[in-house]
């Protein structure tokens, strides 16, 4: 009857279901969220804005009780992956990178890239490394943890090109021998948000002021809303730190044929737009 008596009052059956605590990634039997069912901006607005509320407090609910605990990166570095010119696949048949994100790769070398230090998290299949490499940067390190990709990353030479320095090693262990660099790109794989969250914490010591930083942003590419969420997710805790982010949309609709996901388990991206993050400090960030 409360409920009946707010709805008479102009509050609308999302405002009431907000005001509840209803959780704001509640699914369909079809998959279909609340967000994606929004007929209007207002409506949008209001069930995005619960869902950054939820997660900022969910989040820092969840980090003050948790305890120490195994990476959950570390059971993809332990297993073995395959690789092939189309993709490189771990042990689950999952994709750990693929040709058809190589336009978008270009493009994130592309931002980072305006002349002297450029760091890379994350080799995969070298596509973004590759791409860097056109700009003729001053430093180019790369950091890789899985063996086998690292091993495979010597056997193609990237050991001996006179500008790149390969670190060997998880980051968050190999944090001491960084320095700090004009262009960050971040994209590891069998790692969370939480992951690129703590590396967004270093940020300060490791970019440049003036530089660019940006990440591969697959952050729920298989849901519209759930990925708009996290994109504002990500800016706003940026900002927190000082950063400014842009996003530009690249169509990638083209580039996804259903041909392509032939052998993977997981669809891991199914947007027809990717959205490229471009950080950078509003203004020097504190050390």
């Amino acid at each position: 009857m409360a409920a009946a008596a707010e709805s008479k009052a102009g509050k609308s059956p999302e405002e009431l279901l907000c005001a509840a605590g209803a959780p704001w990634n509640a699914l369909s039997p079809t998959g279909i969220s609340a967000g994606d069912l929004a007929s209007d901006s207002a409506t949008f607005d209001l069930l995005l804005d619960h869902a950054l509320r939820s997660e900022l407090v969910l989040g820092t609910v969840a980090r003050r009780q948790a305890g120490p605990a195994d990476s959950p990166a570390e059971s993809y570095l332990e297993s073995r992956v395959s690789f092939s010119e189309e993709r490189v696949m771990d042990a689950d048949s999952k994709a750990v990178m693929m040709e058809w994100e190589r336009p978008l790769m270009e493009a994130h070398a592309r931002a980072v890239c305006s002349g002297g230090k450029v760091l890379n998290v994350g080799f995969g299949m070298g596509l973004v490394d590759t791409a860097i490499q056109r700009y003729e940067p001053e430093e180019h390190t790369i950091v890789e943890a899985h063996p086998e990709v690292y091993a495979r990353m010597l056997k193609l030479g990237w050991g001996e090109k006179k500008n790149v320095k390969v670190v060997f090693g998880r980051w968050q262990d190999v944090l001491p021998q960084l320095g700090s660099y004009d262009g960050i790109f971040f994209d590891t794989y069998g790692e969370y948000y939480e992951d690129m969250r703590e590396f967004h914490q270093h940020l300060p010591k490791l970019l440049k002021p003036g530089g660019i930083y940006s990440y591969f942003n697959g952050l729920c590419g298989d849901n519209a809303f759930f990925h708009v969420v996290y994109c504002q997710l990500v800016a706003l805790e940026l900002a927190n730190l000082g950063y400014s982010t842009q996003f530009i949309p690249l169509p990638v609709k083209d580039c996804l044929s259903e041909e392509i996901w032939n052998g993977v388990k997981q669809k891991y991206w199914q947007l027809d737009t990717y959205h490229l993050p471009v950080c950078q400090a509003e203004s020097e960030p504190e050390q």
